[in-house]
């Protein structure tokens, strides 16, 4: 266990433990998991409900900013919690043995949740021990918190199988660099590289350019804390243009947008037919909807009468969408999973899921 580079985060009373200034719990989940964390554990003091409840808002915050495993413990009283921290996005609840309560629900959790999403805590302190058959059989994993030593940072550089000398370079002697987020496809801005900037690049995996209006190099997010994490580097077909698929924190621009490329010049009406996009969008509408109601709105109508009301919606909609997929017409199906869709969002926005919370399940699936 000692061997392996694994982050911890405390939290109690709603909030995270030994907090830096002006640090939030998805920038630092994104900060271990970018930095060379194989995997992150959380630990919960909050002594009441209310606290717990706070704790799990920051914890589905972390899981999200996460690439690496989270598991998550403390303040597990019941069946229920275990529950609620699994539905939080943790790839594993973890039970505290050093408490008897805890032990107690090990084959209920196991038998209800699956062996591999529970593990369980120790230390030399521990008063209380498991019978070793009930570990074996219902554990999946023990922590033994006396060997959790002190995260290191250590990005790895990346793998390269291009040398500076094979890209074709312009009259300046740099090469220009599309930046595109790695997880919604958005291109983000354009820089440029010269040779110290793509060896800084590799080396560090943070992406690096070179200024041309200040002469120098520049790591991206060094003065702001937006900085860019390299996924994967592309070359084009005339070695002339880099592509650079990056994890982004925080904002790409300067102005605070996400992208550089937020201002339309022209169009031609074109709406965009990329899935995630589309439900991302309207994702979007339906959450500012909630954020500023707008008179005679639908989606407000529905947020006004509560989650029975949404509830319910989804119910009716489900058995049209039923009798729909009886018929021979498909149009019909699109037209009633639209709608089945649009209210199934309303509820993700009245209960705080994200499209990147389901398909993150789905993806683990």
């Amino acid at each position: 266990m000692s061997e392996r580079n694994i982050a911890v985060i405390h939290m109690s009373a709603g909030g995270l433990m030994e907090q830096k200034e002006g640090q939030d719990a998805a920038s630092l989940a994104r900060y271990y998991s970018e930095n060379g964390a194989e995997e992150i554990l959380v630990f919960d003091h909050s002594q009441e409900d209310e606290e717990h409840e706070a704790s799990l808002s920051l914890l589905k915050e972390i899981c999200r900013a996460s690439e690496v495993p989270v598991k998550a413990g403390g303040h597990i009283l019941r069946l229920e919690d275990v529950k609620k921290l699994l539905y939080a996005g943790c790839s594993k609840a973890i039970l505290n043995y050093a408490k008897q309560s805890n032990i107690d629900l090990t084959e209920e959790a196991s038998k209800r949740f699956g062996k591999e999403r529970i593990a369980a805590s120790v230390d030399s302190s521990d008063v209380v021990s498991a019978p070793a058959d009930l570990v074996e059989t219902f554990v999946s994993e023990i922590i033994y918190m006396d060997d959790l030593g002190p995260f290191r940072e250590q990005l790895p550089s990346l793998d390269c199988n291009m040398d500076w000398g094979e890209f074709k370079l312009g009259p300046d002697g740099l090469v220009p660099v599309v930046v595109q987020d790695c997880r919604t496809d958005e291109v983000l801005m354009v820089a440029y590289m010269n040779e110290e900037a793509f060896a800084k690049t590799i080396e560090t995996g943070k992406m690096t350019y070179y200024s041309r209006s200040r002469q120098e190099l520049w790591v991206k997010g060094m003065t702001s804390g937006h900085f860019q994490y390299v996924k994967e580097l592309r070359v084009d077909c005339d070695c002339d243009t880099i592509l650079a698929r990056v994890s982004q924190t925080g904002a790409a621009c300067h102005t605070g947008n996400h992208s550089c490329f937020f201002q339309e010049i022209a169009g031609n009406g074109y709406k965009t037919a990329n899935p995630l996009k589309v439900f991302e969008n309207v994702y979007q509408v339906i959450l500012d909807r909630k954020e500023h109601p707008k008179e005679g709105s639908y989606t407000n109508y529905l947020f006004d009468k509560g989650i029975d009301k949404i509830l319910k919606k989804i119910g009716e909609e489900a058995t049209e969408l039923v009798i729909a997929a009886k018929n021979p017409d498909p149009e019909e199906i699109k037209y009633e999973l639209s709608d089945f869709l649009y209210h199934a969002m309303v509820l993700m926005a009245e209960r705080g899921v994200t499209w990147e919370d389901v398909t993150r399940e789905l993806a683990n699936r």
